[in-house]
Formats: C-alpha cells, sequence, structure tokens
C-alpha cells in the first residue's frame, strides 16, 4: 500500500501580521475575554474575602490594590473589560451583517482597540479624581 506524504503547515513567519490584524484581533478578544473572567474574579473575589475576614486582612489588601503593581494590574483589567466589551459591540454589529468588508474589519478594529485605551483612561481619571 502506497502512502502519501501528509501534508504539514506552513511555518509562522509565512503569515503577514499586517494582513492579518482580524485574527489577532479575534484571539485577544477570547484571551482576554478568560483573562478578564479569571483576573475579575480572582480579584474580586481577594477583596471580597479580604473585607470579611476583618480590618487587618482587609486593610492588607487595599494595600496590595493601591500599590504601583495593585494599579497596572487593575488598569490591565480595566482595558481588558472595555476592549472586551468593544469588541463586543463590534461582534453585535456583524450580527445585524454590517462590517463584513475587509476596510470596514480593520476600521471597526482599530476604533475598538483605541476606544478600550480612552475608556479606561477616562475611567482611571475620573475614578482617581473622585477619590482625591
Amino acid at each position: 500500500m502506497k502512502t502519501h506524504p501528509r501534508p504539514i503547515s506552513p511555518h509562522l513567519q509565512v503569515y503577514k501580521l499586517h494582513t492579518k490584524v482580524t485574527s489577532m484581533l479575534s484571539i485577544t478578544f477570547r484571551v482576554f475575554g478568560a483573562a478578564l473572567m479569571v483576573g475579575g474574579t480572582f480579584f474580586f473575589l481577594l477583596w471580597i474575602v479580604a473585607a470579611g475576614s476583618g480590618e487587618q486582612a482587609f486593610t492588607s489588601v487595599q494595600g496590595f490594590y493601591g500599590s504601583p503593581f495593585g494599579y497596572l494590574v487593575l488598569f490591565g483589567l480595566t482595558v481588558v473589560l472595555f476592549y472586551h466589551l468593544c469588541n463586543g459591540i463590534r461582534h453585535m454589529l456583524w450580527d445585524t451583517g454590517f462590517g463584513f468588508d475587509m476596510p470596514t474589519l480593520r476600521k471597526t478594529g482599530a476604533a475598538a482597540v483605541g476606544a478600550a485605551i480612552v475608556l479606561s483612561l477616562l475611567a482611571w481619571t475620573v475614578g482617581l479624581s473622585a477619590v482625591g
């Protein structure tokens, strides 16, 4: 019995990044959704458990959240939240049949990323100014 050579996948270098923007946005949408679920749940539960465990535990967790590293992590979660929201709106537009041509896909993808950054900066500016 003669065997045929099995097809092999091309190396990743054959894929051009600038032509695969929509693929990257799709992958990051899924990865960020999982990160938001895991990270957001972890940080929220940590805060709730610390609040129920007493003043010392709550103060310790609040101190971590107020540290530069805590701010960085929370800002990252904020960007992920707004990116997921904006890209979800983009997907809802697709459900109506809008935006399937390549130029529109690229524009709405860039708009989702830009809006996520702007909304995150706005949310943190408002939040930090309210705290004082």
